[in-house]
């Protein structure tokens, strides 16, 4: 195993019974003008969860944005999961994040990411902020997903809107990329019955996705945390 470290993060790994990686932010949140690399890359064979130790804050930028760069390299037959958890945005962040993703054609990645749009326990919204999200996602050398959002000045009224957010404070989405990825689509739905939020999958050429939406984000986060359990068969990782 090879680590390197700068700056603000840690990775630690604690004793579990699959390698577990935990990424540990020592200033606590993010605000303008931070940037942050995260570039994870799987052998061979290799199999591995990441995760984070808390959720990640993004605060007021007053110039220049924060940006997150997320880069995993996942070998043949290698299988990662990467659930971070939340990341929660407060009124003026400013935000730009890729997530790129360079897989072989045998491989696994279990992915899930969740935004808080303020914390809806406190009352809190975005009345104010930009939030720009970028996902580049190649199989082989084959680009399978590409996915932008771009949300900017009040985005509490965007997510407001029925077509948009129906009023959703929280979101989430989940990708399970693997050959045969179609035949989870059955299992993944059953596991979403009794979700209070508004969610939904689909499944085709090796994906299945589902997305969730709701207003309060403790909802939405024990939805999430049911389904990834039932999913994959094994409990969440310790710091959640």
């Amino acid at each position: 195993m090879r680590i390197a470290e700068s700056g603000g993060y840690r990775a630690r790994f604690p004793r579990s019974e699959e390698c577990e990686a935990v990424l540990i932010n020592t200033g606590g949140g993010m605000a303008g003008g931070d940037r942050l690399a995260i570039d994870i890359s799987l052998a061979a064979g290799a199999e591995a969860v990441v995760t984070t130790q808390a959720a990640e804050k993004i605060y007021r930028a007053q110039d220049l944005p924060t940006t997150i760069s997320v880069s995993l390299d996942i070998g043949p037959e290698s299988r990662l999961a990467w659930l971070p958890q939340e990341t929660i945005l407060f009124d003026g962040a400013a935000v730009e994040r890729q997530l790129s993703v360079d897989m072989a054609g045998r491989a696994s990645l279990t992915l899930a990411e969740t935004v808080f749009f303020g914390r809806s326990a406190m009352g809190e919204s975005l009345a104010s902020g930009t939030f720009r999200d970028r996902w580049s996602i190649r199989r082989d050398g084959r680009l399978i997903w590409e996915e932008r959002v771009s949300l900017a000045r009040d985005i509490a009224a965007t997510l407001a809107r029925p077509a948009v957010g129906q009023g959703a404070r929280a979101v989430a989405t989940v990708l399970h990329i693997t050959p045969d990825a179609e035949a989870r689509l059955e299992d993944a739905r059953a596991l979403l019955e009794t979700a209070g939020s508004e969610c939904g999958a689909s499944a085709w050429d090796g994906l299945l996705v589902l997305r969730f939406l709701a207003q309060d984000a403790a909802v939405l986060r024990r939805d999430l945390v049911r389904f990834l359990e039932g999913f994959r068969m094994r409990p969440m990782p310790r710091s959640w």
